[in-house]
């Protein structure tokens, strides 16, 4: 099924204890593997930069037809997800469900819909620096609000794999 194998998530982990993140559920590189190892590394960076500013966050996990992609919420409900991990086949994007809400005076945030925006990440770099940071904290934010506004229940921090998709149109 797969022509690569996933990368190590053992390998993975922050040099410091105090940054370490909670290790992948093991669904996770499995979905993964069919990508460049510096995808799923990039990848797994960016999860791991989400679970660093924020460690309670719940992560909805899906295998679907166009990206593997995980939704970071409190209640594990995609309508309350502040942000996303979309894997493609050459760059990872940081994604924020309804970054048309955002402030971003420096323009950073990519896309025309109505409601999300995302930043395209190609290297760990891409990650550095407050500015970034901000936007996910502000997402936390609304995200929370929107929440608490609907009476949903945040839960105990999460992995969870919500849909598998049998067709897929992406590395194979």
């Amino acid at each position: 099924m797969y022509t690569r194998s996933p990368i190590d998530v053992k390998k993975f982990r922050s040099k410091r204890s105090k940054n370490a993140v909670r290790e992948p559920i093991p669904e996770l590189p499995k979905f993964l593997a069919p990508y460049d190892p510096g995808v799923q590394k990039l990848a797994l960076e960016v999860r791991a930069y989400l679970l660093t500013i924020e460690p309670r966050a719940t992560e909805t996990i899906y295998d679907a037809y166009n990206a593997v992609s995980i939704g970071y919420s409190f209640t594990g409900r995609l309508k309350e997800c502040y942000c996303h991990v979309a894997v493609y086949s050459k760059h990872v994007n940081l994604g924020f469900n309804r970054g048309a809400d955002l402030d971003d005076p420096k323009k950073i945030l990519l896309g025309a819909g109505s409601q999300v925006r995302h930043v395209t990440i190609r290297g760990k770099s891409d990650l550095a620096g407050p500015y970034l940071k901000g936007l996910v904290k502000a997402a936390m934010v609304n995200a929370r609000a929107l929440g608490i506004a609907g009476g949903i229940p945040e839960i105990e921090p999460q992995s969870i794999v919500k849909a598998i998709y049998a067709a897929r149109r992406r590395p194979s």
